[in-house]
């Protein structure tokens, strides 16, 4: 079985967890438990949601590049924008609350947007640069 294929994906594992430990940390020092407790999406759900997104598309790029190197980039920006459209529908709820809780929800749910986005392109860039 060929596990060097799942490296990235456990890479992405092992800095999810990280960064939803830094996550959580900050959470537990700075932000009342009563706003986390009226969240509309718990952190754990967030994070849980946009790994497997992240894994999903680390997977599909990986049987791209199995058939077609020239092809990853676009597909990357497929997946990219479909994520964008879900991530935007996970949102929605959060937009439509006007409570005084919502700026920090907004701010978590992009913060984690934004890290996994980051570990995704740099897949995809270690991908291109790995033609062969």
């Amino acid at each position: 079985m060929n596990l060097q294929k799942f490296k990235s994906i456990f890479t992405l594992l092992v800095l999810g967890t990280i960064g939803y430990l830094i996550h959580k940390t900050t959470f537990y020092f700075w932000v009342p438990k009563l706003y986390q407790d009226n969240f509309v999406y718990t952190l754990e759900l967030l994070y849980l949601f946009f790994f497997f997104f992240s894994a999903f598309l680390i997977l599909v790029l990986d049987m791209v590049k199995q058939k077609s190197i020239n092809s990853v980039g676009y597909a990357f920006l497929l997946l990219t924008t479909l994520k964008m459209g879900v991530a935007y529908i996970f949102l929605k709820p959060i937009l439509a609350a006007n409570l005084e809780k919502t700026p920090t929800e907004k701010m978590s749910f992009f913060v984690i947007f934004i890290y996994f986005l980051a570990m995704e392109t740099y897949v995809t860039i270690r991908i291109l640069n790995n033609k062969q």
